[in-house]
Order: structure tokens, then sequence, then C-alpha cells
């Protein structure tokens, strides 16, 4: 049992549970961006990639500017969110969880746009022929080829959403219990005397944790490769 305190079990709780919200908001958009990138030829195709993989190459500061500027309780889609619904991003871990799933998207996306484009369309085609509509042929034949990229997408968009700070604490800021995440707290220890050990602690759980999820993501997609494809 690790000897962690109250504060660090708190951070790292917090980042467990923001890292799988994160991943489960970004799978869905994840599916269809990766399906529209790998199957259909449309105008702006290509500024759709760029806008997909934009977070890879700004700076997480940016990012997490622009989500404050259009999430934040006077932002345009914040305004309408918290005035109608009630929803607040800005300095909530749901922002946090937000903030992860756009910096962890394009590495979701990727994986799975990959998947699609090399499964064999014949195979999709002869559930046609057997009168099967297209939904159902997406969701019986075109997924479960696929799975193999989409586990590898969703276990990478975890670990990135694990690790994600700058934009983070530019939306939502460092407040301790509520967005205070894993990189966040180690961020916080490291400024304060005789935070070492804490930070060094918490180092370790983050790499052990994202090390964990690479590998299973590895192991996952080779089990998942085997059963569908046989090899």
């Amino acid at each position: 049992m690790l000897d962690l305190s109250a504060a660090e079990w708190t951070a790292l709780k917090l980042s467990l549970r923001i890292a799988v919200v994160a991943t489960a908001w970004a799978l869905p958009l994840g599916v269809l961006i990766g399906s529209l990138l790998a199957r259909k030829n449309f105008w702006g195709k290509t500024i759709l990639d760029g806008l997909v993989h934009l977070p890879l190459v700004l700076p997480p500061v940016v990012t997490g500017y622009l989500l404050l500027i259009w999430f934040g309780r006077k932002g345009p889609i914040g305004a309408l969110l918290h005035d109608y619904f009630g929803i607040v991003f800005a300095f909530r871990w749901t922002g946090a969880a937000l903030a992860a799933a756009v910096m962890g998207f394009p590495l979701m996306v990727r994986p799975i746009r990959l998947a699609l484009e090399t499964i064999d369309r014949r195979l999709e085609d002869a559930a046609a022929t057997l009168g099967a509509n297209s939904i159902l042929v997406f969701f019986t034949v075109t997924l479960p080829l696929a799975l193999p990229g989409i586990i590898a997408g969703v276990l990478l968009c975890f670990a990135r959403a694990l690790g994600e700070f700058g934009a983070t604490i530019t939306f939502v800021s460092n407040i301790p219990g509520e967005t205070q995440t894993l990189s966040a707290a180690i961020y916080t220890f490291l400024q304060i005397p005789d935070g070492e050990a804490p930070a060094a602690r918490m180092v370790v759980i983050a790499i052990v944790l994202a090390l964990g999820a690479l590998v299973a993501a590895e192991w996952l997609g080779r089990r998942a490769t085997t059963r569908f494809h046989g090899e």
C-alpha cells in the first residue's frame, strides 16, 4: 500500500476520474471523425484533419486559453450551457475533463482512422449482399475489425488525459480537491519546502500509470488482432 497523504490520494483519484470521463467523452466523436477521415472524401477534409491534430502542435496553454474563451461563463458556448442547462466547465473538474479530452483526442483519432483504412472493404460488401444495411454493417463488421485501433486510441487518449497539465491549469486553474490533478499536484509540491518527496512519489505513480496504459494498449491490440484477423 502506498504511503500517500490525503492530498496525494485526492489528486490521484481525481486524475483517474478525469481521465476516464475525458476518454468516454472523446470516444464516440473519435470513432465518428476517424470514420469520416478514413472513408469519406469531401471538401475541407484536410482542414478537418489539421484541426483534429492541432492540439498536438499548439502550446497547451494556448489550447487552455481557447477553452476558457469559448467555454468560460462569459464565452459563447459556456454562457449558453450555464444559462440554459446549468452546466459550468471553467474552474470545475468537468472543465479539466474537457481539456484532457481535447488534448487526448488526436491520439485517439489517429489509430482508429488507420485501423479503418486497413479493413478489407470486400468483407463489408459481403455483409451488405446478405441483407445488412449500412448501419448494421458498421456495427457488426466494421467496428469489430477496427477494434485493435479503437483499443489503442482509447488507451493512448487515457494516458494523455492522465498526464495533462498546461491546458488544464490554464482553463480550470489548480484548485485542491476540485481541479488539482496528478500533474498539477507535482507542480505544487515542487513549489513548497520539503515537497520533493511527495513530488517524487507522484512522479513514480504517473510513470507507472502511463507505462501501464501503453503496455495494455499493445497487449489488448494484439489480442484483438488475433481474434478478428487470425494473425
